[in-house]
């Protein structure tokens, strides 16, 4: 690293001026090197795939998708969702909480074909990663789903429910609507998993939440991911949940195998520079950058483009088409570049990003631990760079 950076000691302890939500960020929070994944324990899961009580057929399904041993979040919570009991998984994103849900509640289906599920997410991009994910374990097994997400039209969604499913899965708002034009009877519902519960919070979904869960029967199973546990939530947990199994698999605030450092800016007007110099460095194969607003995004993005960077951006103001070509063209390395807003990236699952910058500074250090959890995914080492002006 140069000049530019950080160490724990010096100016970076200083802590910052107040952010728009409000939160005190010490900039030394953002520094901290990856540590050596050989020094790291090893998790040893109780369980092989194999030793689950499930489907041959869905055994199959997983040996196909590549999985060899569970995550320990899978490893733990897999066994209590098989016996219906109704389970709070506290888990970061990267974990493999997908297929800690999807594979028992799979098998569910398979053990009754008129069972029928819901899962509820904060992001339609999470929400089709999860449908995604879903019909790769499902190849073959007439098991279909429906994903009711807002940004997209609603007239295909409607024809998609009236044929035969067994999951739906799907956002807050669209599905509240679809409900209210009676194309989703949830009393038919006894399964329902809420999803990354925390960030729906934060997204002033608490009142659609409640409505969607008012409309289940009872008894059900219902399944609470989240990646913290605030007062906030804790209250959703007593209210939706009956009873629940509560497992904990945080592995510390933010990713051990993310190298996390700061960049000084010296003066305003040079960041983009800065930036500019970075992009240019050959480790910088594929890089996600966070700008705090919608307009700030698609600028920084154009501005990249207009220095011959191949760049594209994620945000709110781009419809649902051109978000998803964004992302296929970020997956597939046609772009160096993808510039994105906090909540546009919410749940993006994609591999190999060499590094997560920080253009604009996270509004809160959970915000920042989403951002940099898009690095460093599975074994991989990642970096994560912050400008601090």
């Amino acid at each position: 690293m140069d000049h530019r950076h950080f160490s724990h000691r010096g100016p970076v302890q200083r802590s910052f001026h107040k952010f728009h939500r409000g939160e005190r960020i010490n900039p030394a929070r953002f520094v901290n090197k990856a540590v050596i994944t050989e020094e790291v324990v090893r998790f040893v899961p109780e369980h092989s795939f194999a030793d689950f009580q499930i489907d041959a057929r869905l055994k199959r399904a997983i040996v196909t998708k590549g999985y060899t041993t569970p995550t320990p979040i899978q490893d733990r919570t897999i066994p209590h969702i098989l016996t219906g009991a109704d389970l709070v998984g506290v888990a970061n994103t990267g974990t493999g909480k997908t297929g800690a849900f999807l594979i028992p509640l799979i098998n569910k289906v398979l053990l009754n074909r008129k069972e029928q599920v819901l899962v509820v997410v904060p992001t339609r991009e999470l929400a089709i990663q999860i449908d995604n994910e879903l019909k790769e374990f499902t190849a073959g097994l007439k098991i279909f789903s429906v994903c009711c997400v807002g940004g997209a039209g609603i007239g295909r969604q409607i024809s998609d429910l009236r044929r035969e499913y067994n999951f739906i899965i799907g956002t807050p708002g669209r599905l509240k609507d679809l409900i209210k034009r009676k194309m989703i009877h949830l009393a038919e519902f006894k399964t329902i998993v809420l999803d990354e519960s925390d960030r729906m919070l934060d997204m002033g979904f608490v009142g659609d939440m409640r409505f969607v869960v008012s409309l289940m029967p009872r008894p059900r199973q219902t399944l609470f991911f989240s990646a913290t546990i605030t007062g906030e939530v804790e209250k959703l947990i007593k209210e939706f949940l009956h009873e629940p199994i509560r497992i904990s698999v945080k592995t510390g605030d933010t990713a051990k195998n993310v190298d996390q450092d700061v960049i000084r800016v010296p003066k305003l007007g040079t960041k983009i520079n800065l930036l500019e110099s970075l992009l240019n460095q050959k480790d910088f194969s594929k890089v996600l950058i966070f700008a705090r607003t919608k307009h700030g995004a698609e600028h920084l993005s154009k501005e990249l483009l207009r220095r011959g960077f191949k760049s594209e951006s994620i945000h709110g103001d781009k419809n649902h088409y051109k978000r998803q070509r964004a992302l296929g063209s970020f997956r597939a390395n046609q772009v160096q570049v993808l510039v994105a807003t906090d909540l546009a990236a919410r749940g993006l699952d994609i591999a190999d990003i060499s590094h997560v910058i920080n253009y604009d500074l996270p509004a809160t250090y959970d915000d920042y631990v989403h951002r940099i959890g898009r690095t460093g995914r599975g074994n991989k080492k990642g970096k994560a760079l912050t400008f601090v002006e």
